[in-house]
């Protein structure tokens, strides 16, 4: 497993008034500048750098639901609180392959969310999960299980899939002298194994836990899974359980603050669920992701490597937005050198200007 630690370059995002992502490894293409150099032969050829950094990135009204669509133009970035640069490009992100990794917590009180889990992730294909996108399963109870491969969709292999995840922790429900197990890993080690496995995959990656968020004694700290999750590209996002009641509901350890800043430091959000609406909360799930923005823009003209906030924005609109990660290579120094490369306009890329804030999500 990669170590935390081995991961050298990662970039810090922000939304509008907060200072809260750190990312790292995601989606970069694009143009930075080209030159035309001539061979012996007479042939010119085609110099090209990577420069175009793109984000996924979640915006809910501030009641968390959702939107009529934005204006691309709305759209606005700042780097280190330097001057604010309107976006390149921005569209929906629609029908974009997804690679899902879905981890079922059953080391804890979920019963009635599990005993129905099988049929819901099984109807979120063909139409909310299509066949492009690739679906992995795994399940922690006395080890962290791991059935689907990144599987093209189906409702059957999905369903076949959660049952064989979850065929110990049924067994154990159904024999009542069964015996009990320790489990070998807690929550936020599995996350990091899991992301540690999405984090190969192409596509949009997003890790769904279905979990109260209690770790119970982890040797990575949530601290480590926001940050490799960043780094990797990995949107994290939550469904806690919330048992139904007549009256008001109850607080559950869902709310745990730990939990809820990997999903929203990471580019997601927790989402709460009760047995009874399991099967439309996955599919409302899956419709919040395929209506991200997708924000372009070039790399900061004057680029450094290291940590940076990098604040998204709309014009005139107060939101909830939560930017999924993303790294940026720093220019090739020989490239830049080279009298055949034309260097990149600077009045058409942000500035990075000199504050770095970190603050808590509100």
């Amino acid at each position: 497993m990669t170590r935390l630690g081995d991961l050298r370059f990662w970039c810090r995002l922000t939304a509008r008034g907060l200072s809260f992502l750190l990312v790292g490894v995601g989606l970069v293409a694009g143009w930075s500048g080209a030159g035309l150099a001539a061979q012996d032969d007479g042939v010119k050829t085609l110099h090209v750098y990577t420069n175009l950094i793109q984000i996924p990135v979640l915006v809910l009204s501030s009641f968390r639901q959702p939107m009529k669509q934005i204006a691309p133009n709305r759209f606005m970035v700042s780097v280190d609180s330097g001057p604010r640069f309107r976006a390149t490009h921005v569209r929906t992100e629609g029908d974009d392959p997804i690679s899902l990794s879905i981890l079922l917590d059953a080391r804890g009180g979920e019963d009635d969310v599990l005993r129905k889990i099988d049929t819901a992730i099984a109807s979120l294909a063909p139409l909310s999960l299509q066949a492009r996108d690739r679906v992995t399963i795994y399940a922690l109870e006395c080890s962290l299980v791991h059935t689907l491969d990144e599987a093209p969709t189906d409702p059957d292999g999905l369903k076949r899939a959660v049952n064989a995840a979850l065929q110990s922790w049924r067994y154990r429900k159904e024999n009542k002298h069964a015996s009990s197990c320790k489990p070998t890993l807690q929550l936020w080690d599995a996350m990091t194994f899991v992301i540690e496995d999405l984090s190969r995959l192409s596509g949009r990656r997003v890790l769904l836990a279905i979990t109260d968020g209690d770790d119970k004694g982890s040797k990575h700290k949530w601290t480590d899974v926001k940050t490799f999750a960043a780094l990797t590209g990995v949107a994290v996002f939550g469904i806690g359980y919330v048992p139904y009641t007549f009256g008001p509901a109850r607080s559950t350890s869902h709310d745990n603050e730990a939990f809820n800043s990997v999903c929203e430091l990471s580019g997601g959000m927790i989402i709460s669920a009760d047995g009874r609406d399991l099967t439309q909360t996955l599919k409302r799930f899956v419709k919040m992701v395929r209506e991200r923005y997708i924000v372009e823009f070039p790399r900061p003209s004057n680029s450094t490597a290291g940590q940076h906030d990098l604040q998204v924005s709309i014009e005139k609109m107060d939101a909830f937005i939560r930017p999924a990660g993303v790294s940026v290579p720093i220019p090739d120094p020989a490239l830049l050198a080279d009298p055949t490369t034309v260097p990149a306009d600077p009045s058409r890329a942000p500035v990075e200007g000199t504050r770095r804030v970190v603050t808590k999500p509100q």
